[in-house]
């Protein structure tokens, strides 16, 4: 089951399931964040709520998006209480462009590995959790709050003292704290986990800073368990023209943490597991343009393609 978020003008926010092209909607035109606090109240699964609210009625998707009405596809009413983080160096194919940019001329000994290489193989040997025994800690970063949230088809906006801003295409998370502070994940969904890359080249202990910007995820949002293996596309955009493409592989077969290690990790601190927060947790990359080269300009798209998260996540990139 997929679900999207979306508001009209002067409308009010509300959750549709995707059915093909049309959205159906359900009775009381609940947000998601009020369809799963609902949920928490009732002893049904969330599936099961929405199947309760169901009704007859519909949306055109294409309508959706041609007139930029789509939402993240979860938000909290307080923008204040959702945190928006990631992790780094998760992907077998991650660590490459990585250590290229972080690799340092060393006279005494040129095989000596870099801290993210090194940072890769700990999570190689032990980044999966053994049945409740946590592995090996991952990076962890944090990008900000829901006022750093881009909604599906706009803008995402480098800050004037950004030197540069690319796409990092990746999984989602998306959980809500229950009554009792324990963690409830909603679902997956497609993410561009928007950095300032040429920042992060100039010393690796400026991760922290680029990673302070923008980020988008959706339009859909996956409910249930993420398949074990997928392929995505990223391309950047330029109208029609395609700039830089390239495929990707995500979901567990293809990561060297598993995501039960990746949430233990990052809500084993009480500071996030406040009731009824939000939490949107990047789960990293394998692919960036910025690697290859590419340095995306004013106008250019921004486009992530994983079929089985739903329509693309489409966003134009905006320098001011």
């Amino acid at each position: 089951m997929k679900l999207v978020q979306f508001k009209k003008p002067n409308g009010k926010l509300q959750t549709g399931m995707v059915q093909g092209d049309r959205i159906q909607l359900l009775r009381g035109e609940p947000s998601l964040y009020e369809l799963v606090m609902a949920h928490f109240k009732s002893d049904r699964t969330l599936e099961q709520e929405v199947h309760e609210l169901i009704e007859e009625k519909w949306e055109d998707y294409g309508t959706l998006i041609a007139n930029n009405w789509l939402e993240a596809p979860i938000s909290h009413p307080d923008p204040y209480r959702t945190w928006v983080t990631g992790t780094g160096l998760t992907h077998l194919g991650s660590a490459t462009s990585r250590d290229t940019m972080h690799q340092k001329l060393k006279q005494s000994d040129p095989d000596e590995l870099t801290d993210s290489m090194k940072m890769f193989q700990m999570g190689l040997k032990g980044g999966k959790m053994v049945d409740d025994t946590p592995g090996v800690q991952p990076e962890w970063f944090y990008k900000g709050n829901g006022l750093m949230v881009v909604a599906p088809g706009r803008p995402l906006i480098s800050p004037s003292f950004a030197l540069d801003g690319g796409e990092e295409p990746e999984i989602a998370g998306i959980y809500v704290n229950r009554p009792d502070g324990t963690p409830f994940r909603v679902g997956f969904a497609i993410g561009n986990e928007f950095s300032d890359h040429k920042m992060e080249k100039i010393n690796y202990l400026y991760l922290a800073h680029s990673k302070l910007r923008q980020s988008s995820f959706g339009p859909e949002i996956l409910l249930g368990e993420l398949p074990k293996h997928l392929v995505g596309t990223s391309r950047v955009k330029e109208g029609s023209n395609v700039i830089w493409e390239k495929e990707f592989l995500t979901g567990e077969a293809n990561m060297s943490h598993s995501i039960r290690n990746l949430e233990y990790h990052h809500f084993k601190y009480d500071l996030f597991r406040q009731a009824g927060d939000v939490h949107v947790h990047y789960f990293g990359t394998s692919v960036v343009s910025f690697a290859d080269g590419i340095e995306v300009r004013n106008g250019q798209l921004f486009e992530i393609d994983i079929p089985e998260l739903g329509r693309p996540l489409v966003n134009p990139f905006q320098q001011v």
